[in-house]
């Protein structure tokens, strides 16, 4: 497999996620400004879109949005259990958590990395993610993870989205569950694995 990336682009989560199932796979470097791969090749030739994350399958098939992904990833190696089974009401759950993370987390700070939106509607951005943690920090204060004891591709993601919050001067110490789960993620090998990668891939040009 190759997981087309951008170094602490939302494409982080299934990059976590692949290194947590123990998954072979190739990291590409996409430059999102040029639209090109590290080695010069245009990267809306595998997805037209031009956004990661990206994955391309050993048949060549394409598999592109990160809720889908994680999902798949996951289904590919059962035993980790990081996503339950189809059909159970807790697989419903997982994808509730993914839609949320998606669009009440994700989406919200997508206006902030505009550097044309005025400091009002940025405000009003942050102000809206405030909202939203101070709503499961309160969950991750009475458990590990968004779904109860076991990590999951949902915490892979909210762990992922929480990162950009350095960016805008959010302290995530505001919620104590939300700044504790971070903590926890950030300690799994898996993650400081992909962490440690992504650093480094950011440092070539």
């Amino acid at each position: 497999m190759k997981l087309y990336f951008s170094p602490g682009a939302c494409s982080l989560s299934p990059h976590i996620v692949l290194r947590e199932l123990g998954l072979p796979f190739e990291a590409i470097k996409v430059d999102l400004a040029t639209k090109k791969t590290a080695d010069g090749a245009d990267f809306k030739l595998v997805n037209p879109k031009g956004y990661v994350p990206t994955l391309q399958l050993d048949n060549g098939k394409i598999l592109t949005e990160g809720p889908a992904i994680l999902q798949y990833l996951a289904d590919q190696v059962p035993d980790r259990q990081l996503a339950p089974a189809n059909g159970t009401w807790e697989r419903y759950q997982l994808q509730e958590w993914l839609n949320f993370i998606s669009t009440e987390i994700h989406k919200q700070f997508s206006p902030l990395f505009n550097a044309a939106n005025p400091d009002s509607v940025k405000d009003a951005q942050k102000t809206k993610l405030a909202q939203r943690f101070a709503e499961i920090s309160p969950l991750l204060e009475k458990q590990d993870y968004l779904t109860g004891s076991r990590f999951s591709v949902a915490d892979a993601y909210l762990f992922t989205v929480l990162g950009w919050s350095k960016y805008f001067h959010i302290d995530l110490n505001q919620w104590q569950g939300i700044a504790k789960f971070v903590e926890r993620v950030a300690a799994r090998p898996a993650v400081a694995e992909a962490l440690e990668f992504e650093a480094q891939a950011k440092k070539i040009a």
